[in-house]
Formats: C-alpha cells, structure tokens, sequence
C-alpha cells in the first residue's frame, strides 16, 4: 500500500459560502458550499481514491480488502473510525448537539459524536458556542427554547486563527459566521438541532429541530473553551498534542524542513494540510501537498517524509 488522496465530498448547506475557493484556491461547485468531507467513510458518502494503484477506488473497498492493514490494530475494520471535514461557516450554523454512542445506537442506528475544531481561519472577535453557562439546569433550558431565550445560558467562545475547540458527545455548540475550520469527529452525522435561529431551509420552511432528544443527552456541566497546548520545537519540524481522548488523537505538525514518521501496524495516520505547501516522499515517489490537502498513511508500517513549510493535523486512534 501507499499514501492515499482523495476527491473532496462538497456538501452545500445554507449557511455555508466560498471561503474554502478564497483561502486554499478550490474549484467548488456553484453556490454555498458549507462542507467539504475530506476523509468519509460513511453511508453514501464515500471518499474516492485519486492516486496510484487504487485510483477510482472507495475508501470503503479498500476498508473491505485490507481491514486492519489499512486502518490498525486499535480499531475495527467495519467501517473507518473518523470522519474528517473542511467547514465553511460564512453564516452561523444551528446550536446543536450530538449524542453518546449508546443513546445514537438505541434512536438513530448510528455512533455517537465527540469532535474536534481547529479554527483554519477566522474574522476579528469571532466567537462560537460551546457548552452552556455554570449553573444552567434542564428546566430553564427547556424553557428558554420555548421562550425564545435561550442566548441567556450559551456560553460564548472568542476564538482567533491556530485555536482549538472540543466538544464531547453531549455538548450544546454552534460555529458562528466568519469562522472556518479543520474538523476531526467520529464517523457519525447524527445532528440534534436545539435552535436554528429562526431560519428556513431551501424549501422555505424553518428546518426540523429536535429538542426532545437534544434535551435527553446534553450535558448541563460542560462549559467549552480554547484547549490549552504547548509546542516542543524538533530538528526540522515542531510538535503540538491538540486533542487526546478514547474516540481519536490529534497533534499539529509545523514542519519548516523536513518531518519523517512511521506507521507501526497499530493506526492509520491522516494528514490535514491547513496552511503552506510541501512534499510528501515515500519510497521513490513524490505527492505534492497544499493548504486544504488530505491524505492517508495506512497502518501497515510505511515510512515516509515530509518536507516543506507546511502545517498539518495528524490525526490517529
């Protein structure tokens, strides 16, 4: 096996807009395009593969043949474990929040959602929504969203260019416009929405809501903010741990020379490029990677090197 690349799923949803064209220079579709699914392995939508032997062929297929081999000891072959996104908030999103993987199993056939944001970029004073204010009960949630209250008890997050947000299964939280972000979640797209801000979806109706089961699972005691990391500098590159839990692990590599790793058998490695341009060498063979670049380094012990002025997220169970 060798690294994979992929074609980007465009999803077009109205909040989006075409940041992702002025940042990293895409060719997108017509109109607003909200989400770009960069790594997917979920329902219909399946990444296809670019590159190299398996070109034309679906992350899926190649989940199919080589199972552990590509993604790992540590997870199941069944199906990959994360689903990975460029997000376009030109406008805000909907407060929303997603369930555990047990309640999303029992009522919607589906995982769970704990995720991740690294803001890519971000207009002055941008915020978003993460969890809700101390001392915030069920009951005065319940009736802030029948009385149209319920700004009182979000908790507000300032965020800036490099931050990074978590959001466990179980967290109220809204992306607000002017942001763009790197999302790294588990493979769900199970979505209760709590508020959409009195908007109507192309149909010209307000879109569906789904307070009772938003209300079963949010977790009153969460109050989000921007994670606290620390960088330690290498020969060639610097290394940041972002986000380490059960679901997955995300670090930033800034390589400003060269970075080489390796895969041990034990997890896939993917690879978010979020800003600069470098190469990827493995074996004789040379990828070239850009801002807005992903790819995927199999489980089954390839060696590679980066070399460049790049940043990336490494993402890996």
């Amino acid at each position: 096996m060798e690294p994979l690349f992929f074609d980007p799923i465009y999803k077009s949803i109205i909040w989006g807009g075409r940041n992702l064209e002025r940042i990293f220079n895409r060719s997108l579709p017509e109109g607003k395009v909200a989400e770009s699914w960069e790594i997917s392995n979920h329902g219909k939508d399946n990444s296809i593969i670019t590159n190299g032997e398996f070109k034309g062929k679906s992350l899926n297929e190649l989940l199919n043949k080589f199972g552990s081999k590509l993604v790992g000891k540590k997870c199941s072959s069944e199906r990959f474990p994360l689903l990975i996104k460029l997000i376009d908030a030109n406008d805000k999103l909907s407060v929303q929040v997603h369930p555990d993987n047990e309640y999303a199993k029992i009522h919607d056939n589906d995982l769970g959602k704990t995720e991740m944001w690294y803001i890519i970029d971000a207009k002055p004073n941008a915020k978003l929504i993460c969890g809700v204010k101390s001392g915030t009960t069920k009951k005065q949630f319940e009736e802030a969203i029948k009385n149209n209250t319920l700004n009182e008890y979000l908790n507000y997050v300032d965020v800036k260019k490099g931050d990074t947000i978590f959001i466990p299964s179980g967290t109220v939280h809204a992306i607000l416009d002017g942001i763009v972000i790197a999302e790294i979640q588990q493979n769900s797209d199970t979505t209760y929405r709590v508020y959409d801000w009195g908007r109507v979806g192309k149909d010209g109706k307000p879109r569906e809501l789904h307070v009772e089961k938003a209300l079963d699972v949010i977790n009153f005691e969460y109050k989000g903010s921007v994670e606290k990391v620390s960088t330690k500098k290498e020969e060639g590159f610097e290394h940041t741990s972002l986000i380490n839990c059960k679901f997955f692990n995300v670090d930033k590599i800034h390589v400003f020379n060269s970075y080489k790793d390796k895969t041990d058998g034990s997890t896939f490695f993917a690879y978010t490029c979020v800003e600069g341009n470098g190469k990827l060498k493995y074996k004789d063979n040379y990828f070239d990677i850009k801002g807005g670049t992903s790819f995927l380094i199999p489980a089954d012990n390839l060696e590679f090197e980066i070399a460049g002025n790049l940043q990336l997220l490494k993402s890996y169970i």
